[in-house]
């Protein structure tokens, strides 16, 4: 080089490789559930990335977003594999939208209850979003700070009633809205959360001490029998909402520490319904 020549900086871009280490390092895998399948699905690593998508769910609908985007990775909350196969052919959807990624050269990584244990996991944004005081893991990991859950404590109270409202205000809208078991009225100031299915927790202590408890996918039985028990001995009102809308909100959140981790690459959140239900007709 000349004296004097000013040194031109080249950026070197990001890959497929070190996008997956940026993810690894937000959203580890080892918090991740024993049962469950996160981390790269399909993608060379030695690919360079520009463009991610990020979304909920690898379903036709956000697989043809990442194409149409020409995003490089679509990243996922629910691993398209979380169960095993024993085909990926053509004629089986989950075949044919990682053979249409391929093609297109989109990588696919998901991050799944490795992104609910982390401190600005799915959780612990609802919680955030909700205005909880103070939010404590559900089901705290060793380190008494990451878990699945959060509980916390409404800085004024209000009755179940106005918090449905609040939270269906909150949630992007689905068929299925906000269900609510509890007295309209009643008051309410603590409140547990759990983004997803989240009826495995119903028996947690400090679920059963909240006036509230909110998550997703809340099942006959299950829900019949902690209310039943309410009754008996105390323990939370009830609030289902759809799974999808729980967990969308962590998107915003999950994009921009991405964007703070590969600087120079784009990052979007898609905005399509991935809820499965399109219509209810109330009787």
């Amino acid at each position: 080089m000349l004296m004097g020549e000013s040194r031109r900086l080249v950026a070197v871009p990001h890959t497929l490789s070190s996008v997956h280490a940026a993810v690894e390092a937000l959203w580890p895998l080892a918090g991740a559930e024993s049962w469950d399948a996160p981390g790269l699905l399909s993608g060379d690593p030695a690919a360079g990335v520009e463009r991610i998508l990020l979304a909920v769910d690898a379903v036709a609908d956000t697989v043809d977003e990442a194409i149409e985007r020409e995003a490089d990775l679509l990243l996922v909350h629910h691993p398209l594999l979380m169960r095993g196969v024993t085909s990926v052919a053509e004629d089986r959807y989950k075949g044919a939208l990682l053979a249409r990624l391929i093609r297109a050269d989109c990588a696919l990584i998901a991050a799944h209850t490795n992104a609910d244990v982390v401190a600005d996991g799915t959780s612990a944004v609802l919680a955030a979003r909700l205005g909880l005081v103070d939010p404590t893991p559900i089901d705290p990991s060793g380190d008494g700070e990451t878990g699945i859950g959060r509980v916390g404590t409404l800085s004024e109270p209000t009755t179940l009633g106005a918090l449905a409202r609040r939270v269906a205000d909150l949630l992007p809208p689905t068929a299925g809205g906000v269900r609510a078991s509890g007295d309209y009225h009643q008051p309410v100031s603590r409140v547990a959360v759990c983004g997803g299915a989240g009826d495995s927790l119903l028996s947690a202590e400090a679920v059963r001490s909240a006036d509230v408890y909110i998550t997703a996918d809340l099942r006959h039985h299950p829900a019949s029998e902690a209310r039943e028990q309410a009754l008996l001995s105390g323990g939370p009102a009830l609030l289902d909402v759809s799974h999808w809308a729980s967990e969308w909100l962590w998107l915003d959140t999950a994009a921009a520490q991405l964007r703070a981790a590969l600087p120079g690459v784009s990052v979007e959140v898609s905005e399509l319904r991935t809820d499965p239900w399109d219509f209810a007709i109330l009787q």
